[in-house]
């Protein structure tokens, strides 16, 4: 018997070819996916992840309708949040609450939730006043139901083209929003380029073709017309970003 410390162990020769072949099997492995590794190392940066010039900024500072303007008839604050509309009679118009400044590439970031009768309300962006009327003119991310199907993370044009620009599928839009609850929205602009989000799903990446169309205005904070109805806002932030 040879003693166990002098042993020697043979390693069957299918065993050492294997042992080979996996080894520059890795290797070849390794070097083919080397140039992937690169590209996911590089920088990607789009409009998912937005170039910012500036810190997250609160449209809404809880208390007040500082730094907006509207009709005080149907925009209040309760609760920390502003309130549009009303659920004690009919809602005459379309009525907008607009901040005073006006902004352009940016990424805008805001919580709303409906209540009452009336199913429909929306956020306006890169718009304007109508003299001498209620009504802004310009892009719109839509808040509830239209035209029989819910709209929540569409892109309207308001008072302008007058028509959906881009919308997520209905079912998809129904499956993302929390009726009754506070549904989460995020919308950037970065110059032809508008993406919105709801509840954290992508529904619109929407590329303006029509050179003329304004790409700066207001924040503006709509209640539809209709039936009573309440459009509940808050958290309302901005950040502005690299063109």
């Amino acid at each position: 018997m040879v003693p166990l410390g002098t042993r020697r162990i043979r390693f069957p020769v299918l065993m050492v070819f294997s042992m080979r072949f996996q080894r520059r099997w890795m290797m070849v492995f390794v070097s083919g996916m080397l140039p992937w590794l690169v590209l996911m190392c590089a920088d990607t940066t789009d409009a998912d992840s937005p170039v910012a010039t500036g810190d997250w900024i609160g449209l809404f500072d809880g208390h007040s309708l500082d730094g907006w303007e509207g009709d005080p008839q149907y925009f209040r604050v309760q609760d920390g949040c502003i309130v549009a509309g009303t659920l004690k009679k009919k809602i005459p118009h379309n009525y907008f609450l607009c901040t005073r400044e006006t902004y352009g590439d940016f990424e805008l970031s805001f919580e709303a939730k409906l209540v009452g009768e009336g199913k429909n309300a929306g956020v306006q962006f890169r718009s304007q006043r109508i003299p001498d009327e209620t009504e802004v003119r310009g892009y719109q991310a839509d808040i509830g139901i239209a035209w029989k199907r819910p709209v929540w993370g569409a892109l309207y044009d308001e008072s302008r083209r007058r028509k959906m620009l881009a919308e997520p599928d209905a079912q998809l839009a129904k499956s993302l929003v929390r009726p009754g609850q506070w549904n989460e929205m995020r919308v950037i602009c970065r110059g032809d380029r508008i993406q919105i989000y709801l509840n954290g799903t992508q529904t619109v990446d929407y590329r303006e073709d029509d050179d003329t169309i304004e790409r700066t205005g207001v924040i503006g904070l709509q209640i539809h017309s209709g039936p009573p109805t309440e459009a509940w806002y808050r958290e309302i932030r901005l950040r502005r970003l690299d063109p």
